[in-house]
């Protein structure tokens, strides 16, 4: 991305992020026609054939709709995540437009939406829709941005890369929690910024514990915090490691996780809560009751007017508890030292606040775009990330390919290097032979392996069998001449190949027969295909199959990868964007095996050496050792 002057810098972010809405309007109606023939559900952004179970009025007015499977009771595989803007539509009504919510709560048996009216179906369907509402507030920030002066201005003049960062002398500090040393000069270093500052976190290298501690040290010097991330899980991951180190910590949003120890930080809890808020409550039994009439079927000629007098009353209603509510939510708002959202921030809760602080956990999943609205409340900001890990998740092919799958992390860090950020360099997570490959190929060899996992196995865990498989670290199998071909699913869209799938499910039951748990267990596959078809084979509950992206951030004891690719071309399609298979290797604790066509893959420099690692490591096997090809 190149601009010449402040408002191009602008202009090129909206017209990516028309591009986005328009891809996202397309894919989803693209989605909605296909389906009506073929499995609706098979994309992961579909549920069908759902039924209310149960209603509730949130905060804010908002209907709060409990939907379940009416008959296994399970919901099929998804990627409806808690925030995920939806479309809520006649499942019997091809023609339905549908109302639109948000997920604010899911389970496996359970998904429950917030919308601001009542659907008028008995079987409903879930779309996972284009979100608008954060495209526009995306715009509205920029709008504002690019007219700040001062101090604000001084800092976006600084994130477009028109002025230097500014540092002061380190400070010395009390450190809250147990740190090693680059945790704790990040720590320093992220204090002394006067505009931005970078925190890069390599993967088990303590990222989200070094921002909380930054958090922690800003509180004490009297600033408050605004704490952002990309996903409402990382938003909780930050929550949960501030809870009982500060105090006024609120979350506002929609909590992925709402453990016990969190229930009682997030707003709606507070309001809740609030002595003032039983007139509230009156009024949001006077709706529930007023919604459930409403639902009753009714054969009286005048049932239709009758309901609509009823949805009228409760919207009046409503109207009035948002009212009452405003005052007690500004109340808690204002009180807090430091407010936990997604960067999608909701201007009506947040208001108009400033912030001495402005922090953003996983910045490098976040668009240029994203940011701004975060940005635009800070007097200085630290941003924490790994570039060399997923990038932001972006629709428009051709808005990607443009620049706008680069995030404002990776660009700054580009610009101004070491000089505005500083990385984390002993992980917590990866036997060291797990490590070194990502280490040298991404991090200019700077990990180090604490003594905790240097050399820890499978065969250290409890009820789990010494023997050769839980003793040995990595593995590459090569299925190179065997004739282990990928294949392409009937629709076209995506490739799985079945040799290496069985591969893997004699992998998953030899570790199992060995003792390791399913739960610490995880498979990855760079394409959806080969998800769907291990899913299918592999019926273990507890036992996780899923594309890079869902294991962005996780990790397991033991991790299977199944890279599929393998043809005469040597095509390996977006397994080229080589920081998607960094997640991938980085997602083992003591096991990591790979399955692979070395003659498709190795065309590709970093394939080549990761064999090339493989085999100087006494790691590399080719599949005609098994003797079954």
């Amino acid at each position: 991305m190149t601009w010449t002057n402040r408002d191009q810098y602008f202009q090129q972010l909206q017209q990516w992020l028309a591009m986005e809405g328009e891809a996202e309007r397309e894919r989803m109606a693209q989605r909605r026609q296909l389906s009506r023939s073929k499995d609706p559900e098979r994309s992961g952004e579909t549920i069908v054939g759902l039924i209310l179970a149960d209603h509730h009025v949130g905060l804010a007015g908002r209907i709060l709709l409990d939907f379940v499977k009416p008959a296994d009771g399970r919901l099929p595989m998804n990627r409806l995540k808690v925030g995920s803007p939806v479309v809520l539509s006649d499942d019997r009504n091809a023609a339905d437009d549908g109302i639109g919510g948000v997920v604010s709560r899911r389970n496996a048996n359970q998904i429950q939406v917030a919308v601001d009216r009542w659907p008028e179906a008995q079987f409903h369907r879930l779309d996972l829709s284009p979100d608008e509402t954060t495209r526009r507030r995306q715009l509205a920030a920029m709008s504002t941005v690019r007219t700040l002066t001062g101090a604000r201005g001084r800092l976006r003049d600084t994130l477009l890369g028109e002025h230097q960062p500014r540092f002061d002398p380190l400070p010395n500090i009390d450190f809250d929690a147990v740190l090693n040393p680059p945790q704790q000069d990040a720590v320093r270093f992220a204090l002394a910024a006067r505009d931005v500052a970078i925190l890069h976190g390599p993967p088990g290298t303590g990222k989200t514990t070094t921002l909380a501690e930054v958090i922690v040290q800003a509180v004490k010097q009297g600033m408050r915090v605004l704490a952002c991330a990309p996903s409402n899980t990382a938003v909780d991951n930050l929550l949960e490691r501030l809870v009982g180190r500060i105090d006024g910590v609120l979350r506002v949003g929609h909590p992925a996780r709402v453990f016990e120890s969190l229930r009682g930080h997030t707003l709606d809890e507070l309001v809740d809560n609030d002595s003032s808020t039983e007139i509230v409550r009156e009024m949001r039994r006077d709706i529930d009751e007023l919604l459930r009439a409403a639902s009753r079927p009714s054969r009286s000629r005048d049932a239709n007017r009758q309901r609509g007098e009823l949805y009228a009353e409760a919207g009046r209603l409503r109207q009035q508890a948002r009212a009452l509510e405003r005052s007690t939510v500004r109340h808690i708002v204002d009180s807090a030292n430091v407010i936990c959202t997604t960067t999608t921030i909701d201007d009506e809760l947040i208001g108009d606040h400033l912030f001495e602080l402005v922090v953003i956990d996983e910045a490098c999943q976040c668009t240029e775009a994203a940011v701004w609205q975060a940005v635009l409340r800070a007097e200085k900001t630290v941003l924490a990330g790994d570039h060399c890990q997923l990038p932001p998740t972006v629709v428009s092919v051709e808005a990607a390919r443009q620049g706008f799958s680069r995030s404002l992390m990776e660009r700054l860090v580009g610009q101004f290097g070491t000089e505005v950020y500083r990385r984390l360099t002993v992980q917590y997570r990866m036997h060291e032979t797990i490590m070194d490959f990502s280490s040298y190929q991404f991090y200019d060899g700077e990990l180090i392996a604490d003594d905790s996992v240097r050399q820890h196995c499978l065969a250290d865990l409890i009820d789990v069998n010494r023997e050769t498989l839980t003793t040995t670290t990595i593995e590459f199998w090569d299925t190179a001449g065997a004739g282990w071909e990928e294949q392409l699913e009937e629709d076209g869209e995506s490739k799985f190949n079945p040799k290496e799938a069985a591969w893997v499910i004699q992998q998953v039951h030899q570790l199992m027969d060995a003792g390791v748990a399913a739960d610490q267990i995880a498979v990855i596959a760079p394409y959806a295909a080969q998800v769907r078809l291990l899913r299918n084979r592999l019926q273990q509950p507890h036992l996780e199959i899923d594309t890079v992206d869902g294991f962005q951030g996780r990790e397991k004891e033991a991790v299977i990868i199944t890279f599929v690719r393998s043809n005469a071309e040597g095509e390996i399609g977006f397994l080229a964007d080589t920081r998607r298979t960094n997640v991938a290797l980085t997602r083992a604790r003591r096991s990591m095996r790979i399955i692979g066509d070395s003659a498709t893959l190795s065309r590709n420099s970093f394939y080549s050496d990761l064999i090339d690692y493989f085999q100087q490591a006494g790691a590399y096997h080719s599949v005609w050792e098994l003797g079954e090809v």
